[in-house]
């Protein structure tokens, strides 16, 4: 058990401060048990942190502060997805802040899911998945998901043209190649402005 566990913080140690992970990412060392014994005693020597049921982060100190820092909500949220096998995407005020379209922070962070309806509170945040079909989200990528779920959040008549020329000015050629691709299935009147943010 040691030796396992001793390759598995080596292997912890060389991912960044405040990387997020999930017991199966250390299946190429040790089985699911051993993995998760391994990682509990981690816990309680303080080399890492247990964010919820599985899901871990190698914790970034700030001696500023002198605090931990939060880990990321959107990669909980990832890792999340991975840990379960599920399709995710940012909704809501969620996509519009991981876009760079609203400065606000959201106190409750959403993502539609081809999971379960499920909620978790990690500190002062509510981390929410939301069910929705699969088509919804499957067979694109996140990026394009995450901006239809941008557009939807906004409204039909209220996206501006400098909101419309940010994302314009964000997006790789390649990328948006690649949103107006794959999101000719969705509704026509976000496939326009799609069009519109694709435009060279």
């Amino acid at each position: 058990m040691s030796n396992y566990k001793d390759k598995i913080q080596t292997s912890i140690e060389n991912l960044a401060d405040g990387s997020v992970f999930i017991s199966s990412d250390f299946l190429d060392i040790a089985d699911y048990e051993t993995v998760r014994k391994s990682l509990n005693r981690l816990v309680n020597e303080g080399v890492i942190h247990r964010i919820v049921n599985g899901v871990y982060y190698r914790p970034r100190y700030i001696e500023l502060i002198g605090e931990y820092e939060a880990p990321s909500i959107n990669e909980v949220a990832t890792a999340i997805a991975r840990k379960y096998n599920w399709t995710i995407a940012p909704s809501g005020n969620t996509a519009l802040n991981l876009l760079g379209l609203s400065t606000q922070v959201p106190s409750q962070w959403t993502y539609i899911s081809d999971g379960r309806y499920v909620n978790f509170t990690i500190g002062n945040t509510t981390l929410v998945f939301k069910r929705t079909t699969n088509s919804s989200i499957s067979r694109m990528s996140q990026l394009t998901a995450m901006i239809i779920q941008a557009i939807k959040a906004m409204g039909k008549n209220n996206i501006s043209e400098e909101q419309i020329r940010y994302l314009k000015g964000k997006l790789s050629h390649e990328e948006k190649e690649k949103i107006l691709e794959e999101g000719k299935t969705t509704a026509a009147w976000i496939y326009q402005i799609l069009k519109k943010i694709g435009e060279s």
